[in-house]
C-alpha cells in the first residue's frame, strides 16, 4: 500500500558541502540546475504522497521560502534545537499520522529504472514482518560513492549492519518506509535513527530492497559534477 505521508530530513548543516553551504542549506544546493530537495519532492508527488513533513534548522528561513509554494508541505521547526535523524522524526510523528510513511534524506538523488523505486518500496513493505524497509544501492555501481557500505542483505531481505572492519555490498540510499511502531519507547531529544534501526535488526524487522537504476552520492562539491554527468547521460 502506498504511504500518503512522508518525512523529508532537511535540518542538517551540510558541513562536507562547504563552501556552498556557508550561505545556503544543503537541500537548496543545485545539481543539474535543480535544488536537491526538489528531486525528492517531485518523486514523492509523482507517487501520490499528499502530506510531506520537512524538518528545518540550519538557514531555515531560506528553506521555508523555497517550500512555501508547495501544496501539502508541512514544516517541522527545529530552529531551537537540532534533534538529529531520530529525534526529528519523533517530533514530527503527530504530523505524519499513524500509518507507515516514507522517510527520505533531502539530499538523496537517483535515476529510476523501469518502475519507480518509491513504488517498489511501497509494494515490498509488509507491516506484519518489518518496521523498516530501506532502499539500498550497490556500493560498486553508485556514482560518487567510495565507502565500505552500510549493510549486508540476506536472501529474505533482512539486513545486517556492517562491522567496524568489514566491507558490505550495499549502501543506504537515503529512502525508506518506516512504521510508527519503530518509535515505540524512543527517547525524547536528539538521537540517531541508526539506534532504532539496530533495534529493528535485532528483532529481525529491518529489511531492504535493492535500488533499480543508479544512485548518486552528492556529499561534496566535487561530487556534483559526477551526478550532473550521470543525469545528462540519461537525458541524452
Amino acid at each position: 500500500m502506498m504511504p500518503h505521508s512522508a518525512m523529508v530530513l532537511a535540518a542538517g548543516f551540510g558541513e562536507r558541502m562547504k563552501p556552498l553551504t556557508d550561505r545556503l542549506p544543503k537541500p537548496l544546493v543545485k545539481v543539474g540546475g535543480k535544488p536537491l530537495i526538489d528531486y525528492v519532492l517531485e518523486r514523492l508527488e509523482a507517487v501520490g504522497v499528499n502530506r510531506i513533513v520537512v524538518n528545518v534548522h540550519y538557514l531555515a528561513d531560506l528553506l521555508e521560502r523555497h517550500l512555501a509554494h508547495r501544496r501539502g508541505v508541512v514544516i517541522s521547526d527545529e530552529r531551537d534545537k537540532l534533534l538529529e535523524t531520530g529525534g526529528g522524526v519523533v517530533k514530527a510523528l503527530p504530523l505524519l499520522g499513524r500509518a507507515p510513511f516514507f522517510h527520505i534524506n533531502s539530499d538523496t538523488i537517483w535515476i529510476d529504472g523501469v518502475k519507480p523505486n518509491l513504488v517498489r518500496l511501497a509494494d515490498a513493505f509488509d507491516p506484519a514482518a518489518m518496521d523498516v524497509l530501506l532502499l539500498l544501492a550497490p556500493t560498486a555501481t553508485s556514482v560518487g560513492y567510495s565507502g565500505r557500505g552500510d549493510y549486508a542483505m540476506g536472501s529474505d531481505g533482512r539486513l545486517t549492519r556492517r562491522g567496524e572492519r568489514s566491507v558490505v555490498p550495499f549502501v543506504y540510499a537515503g529512502a525508506a518506509i518506516l512504521s510508527p511502531a519503530l518509535f515505540d519507547g524512543a527517547p525524547l531529544g536528539p538521537f540517531s535513527l541508526t539506534r532504532l534501526f539496530d533495534r529493528a535488526e535485532a528483532a529481525g524487522r529491518l529489511h531492504g530492497i535493492r535500488l533499480e537504476g543508479v544512485w548518486m552520492h552528492v556529499g561534496t562539491p566535487a561530487a556534483i559534477a559526477e551526478a550532473e554527468a550521470a543525469l545528462e547521460t540519461v537525458a541524452a
